[in-house]
């Protein structure tokens, strides 16, 4: 299949490179372990020669922040790169003095001037909100270090209460072409009106999505199931459970910015194909009858 990637304006482009995998082994189909700086740097590399300009990181990835600080740095686009991170979230979060020192430890790591976004890593810590958090995070937008405020949810209700409060531009959520619950609760459809940036990260659930049905630990039998019909839809459409992923989140979610990670260059090339690619007018249909209410226990990696 011959491919032409088009970019008409590279700043239109709506997905993100995610780095967890720069700090530890990630993901359950993760078979190189930990991609070392050399790899991260020529992932980081590629990713920025297809057009992508966003990173997203954490203080809790391990390493990720200061692979990727490094990485950019490197290749001399540490002042054009787009970084989000997200605060550890062990921090005392009510210590306005340690949550700036943890704020410029990032900067530092990751050799930029500012961050794009600075996030809340769990949804528990929006009870702080109106105890003194809202105003230590809005003093670190007027000091000009962060640009935007944001939070990474697990659930939708966590994901409403995030998008209905005032401080907060960005959420950050887990959804994929097996996971129905945001999208019935609304959550797209008010970040729409509210007019706030959506992130979607767990696209592939971890890699279980593109797993090969015989590969999956027995430990997760529960889920052989929907990656079997998972895979018939792919075969019956002629097209890769990538591409089926990536086709679904393109067609349905259009104003998303999709987080993608990858343990190798060649994951990045593939991964921006697949995005170019017009998905068929019948794959969200057939997608949201055939994966309507798929157990939690596939959708929620914790319980795995």
């Amino acid at each position: 299949m011959n491919w032409r990637i088009n970019f008409p304006n590279e700043s239109l482009c709506p997905i993100v490179l995610g780095t967890a995998q720069f700090g530890s082994a990630y993901g359950i189909a993760n078979k190189t372990g930990w991609p070392g700086q050399a790899t991260a740097t020529a992932i980081v590399q590629e990713a920025w020669e297809n057009g992508i300009r966003e990173f997203d990181t954490a203080q809790g990835y391990g390493t990720s922040e200061e692979v990727l600080g490094r990485a950019l740095h490197e290749l001399g686009i540490a002042s054009k790169a787009h970084v989000i991170s997200k605060f550890h979230p062990d921090l005392n979060h009510m210590d306005a003095s340690a949550m700036s020192n943890a704020l410029n430890e990032s900067i530092k790591r990751l050799r930029v001037l500012n961050l794009k976004g600075m996030m809340l890593h769990r949804e528990e810590l929006l009870s702080l909100w109106d105890r003194g958090l809202a105003e230590i995070l809005h003093g670190f937008v007027l000091s000009g270090r962060v640009k935007h405020i944001g939070v990474s949810v697990y659930s939708p209700d966590k994901a409403i209460q995030a998008l209905n409060t005032e401080g907060i531009d960005i959420i950050q959520i887990p959804t994929n072409i097996l996971d129905r619950r945001f999208e019935n609760a609304g959550v797209f459809k008010l970040a729409n009106e509210k007019k706030k940036k959506f992130y979607i990260r767990s696209i592939f659930l971890q890699g279980l999505i593109l797993m090969d049905v015989k590969e999956i630990p027995e430990k997760m039998v529960f889920a052989r199931t929907v990656i079997e019909k998972l895979e018939s839809l792919s075969i019956d459409l002629g097209l890769t459970r990538q591409e089926l992923a990536l086709g679904y989140l393109k067609s349905e979610m259009p104003n998303a910015m999709v987080i993608f990670g990858a343990d190798t260059p060649d994951h990045v090339r593939e991964n921006r194909l697949c995005w170019e690619k017009v998905p068929p007018p019948s794959l969200a249909s057939r997608v949201k009858n055939i994966f309507n209410d798929v157990d939690e226990r596939i959708l929620n990696p914790v319980l795995w």
